[in-house]
């Protein structure tokens, strides 16, 4: 059977590795010159940074992570996480609510009485369950910590109404802090929140872009570059896949692929699978990489929440990850801002993203604009999947209609779901099964 993966980011470049191991026939067809997707990785003056974001290898998910690290190799270190929240021109310790005690005592205070306020009140009955993620940020943390930080960190990451996003995505993914670990990080008694991060891997060379080639290693040969899909057409015997130059042909067919990119490519699509996916929500990014003259912090990555500092959301310090991100003397810093069609950030020309990026981390003291050696702005249109309210409805109208087809859907923005690494890799596992690699799954913990 001849197989034929739409897409040559994480999810298909997995999926093909493992399809094969299985011994399917398989193709990739990629758009871009080269594979990765959010996972490339690029080098200028010596510094290398992920363009699509930082990404560090780490998870739960014990099957996942052996994959990762096995793939990876001897090219692979390790770093103890260090990561800080920028507040109030303090470097408080992550997660926020394990670095109650770095705060200024009033704003220690609240947040300490707003949380058992709160936890008093769920456990009394007294608040309905939320309805939206705006309610659930104040119903899991209190105002206090919602206020200070995870609101406005969230709005600046989403750009887009928290009061207009659902919460259900949100279940496992983080759950209420225990009362005695607020208490101690209040008074100054370390706590350890996100354990699983505490120790994570990155590639020694190469970037993050050098797992993508790892895992792509044994199929290279079976990926296409270059190739835009323009036209799908389904036949009696499989699937026929044109460019506007030329058709391919497959027993079966993959999407990894965005939905908004995949639709058009179809031809009698009903109105209300189209309105569907018309109406989903995702948010750009623009990563802006700093090569810096000298040392830069001390810290893995930081979160910027404050409304009135940097466009940026976050930023990580890729000479921090591995000592061959940044030539020798000198060191890195990589912005990310999300964006959407027609606001502030995505009507700016990326050397004006770039001296604004500068202006404001050199004002918030992160970073001397005196020592800036170099600097990029790579944009990515697909970046961060936004549940709205209406996303299950959406979701499930055009998930009925793609299984009618027998077009499976896998990854982020094919799947629709906001799914990190290890997430992606999980849901190609599971689509291609369980022994696929020489490992038999094991309980995600």
């Amino acid at each position: 059977m001849k197989t034929l993966i739409l897409g040559g980011g994480l999810a298909g470049i997995t999926l093909a590795r493992l399809l094969s191991q299985k011994g399917d026939n398989v193709s990739v067809l990629e758009q871009e010159s080269r594979i990765g997707g959010l996972c490339r990785s690029v080098t200028a003056d010596g510094f290398t940074f992920d363009i699509g974001g930082s990404h560090i290898i780490f998870s739960r998910d014990t099957q996942v992570l052996s994959f990762m690290h096995q793939v990876l190799g001897k090219n692979r270190g390790e770093r103890k996480r260090d990561t800080k929240i920028h507040y109030k021109n303090r470097y408080i310790r992550y997660p926020f609510e394990n670095g109650l005690y770095e705060l200024p005592k009033e704003d220690c205070y609240t947040c300490l009485n707003e949380f058992i306020r709160t936890l008093i009140a769920t456990e009394k009955g007294e608040l309905k369950e939320p309805e939206n993620f705006l309610e659930w940020i104040h119903h899991t943390f209190g105002s206090g910590i919602a206020e200070a930080y995870l609101v406005p960190y969230n709005e600046k990451i989403w750009n887009f109404p928290l009061d207009r996003m659902s919460a259900h995505w949100m279940e496992g993914r983080v759950p209420r802090p225990p009362v005695e670990d607020i208490i101690r990080s209040a008074v100054g008694i370390e706590t350890e929140g996100y354990r699983h991060q505490s120790v994570f891997s990155y590639p020694a060379e190469g970037g993050i872009e050098a797992l993508i080639t790892a895992i792509a290693a044994p199929v290279s040969e079976c990926i296409r570059c270059g190739f835009t899909v323009r036209s799908i057409t389904k036949t009696e015997d499989g699937w026929e896949v044109g460019d506007g130059k030329e058709v391919i042909t497959a027993d079966r067919l993959i999407s990894t692929i965005p939905l908004q990119v995949l639709l058009p490519c179809l031809s009698g699509v009903p109105g209300e699978v189209a309105d569907a996916v018309a109406a989903l929500k995702y948010n750009s990014i623009v990563c802006v990489g700093i090569g810096l003259t000298g040392s830069t912090l001390p810290f893995s990555w930081m979160y910027l929440p404050e409304r009135d500092g940097s466009a940026a959301n976050r930023i990580s310090f890729p000479s921090n990850f591995s000592d061959q991100a940044a030539p020798p003397g000198c060191s890195s810093i990589l912005a990310e801002i999300t964006y959407n069609q027609g606001d502030a950030t995505d009507l700016m020309t990326d050397a004006g993203v770039v001296e604004e990026t500068i202006r404001s981390l050199g004002k918030a003291g992160i970073l001397d604009p005196a020592a800036v050696r170099s600097a990029i702005a790579v944009r990515h249109r697909f970046a961060y999947v936004v549940y709205d309210l209406d996303w299950k409805k959406n979701m499930k109208t055009i998930r009925e209609y793609f299984s009618s087809l027998d077009l499976p859907l896998v990854g982020r923005f094919s799947q629709f779901e906001y799914l990190n690494m290890d997430g992606v890799i999980r849901s190609v596992q599971d689509f291609a099964g369980d022994d696929v690699h020489g490992l038999r799954r094991t309980r995600r913990v």
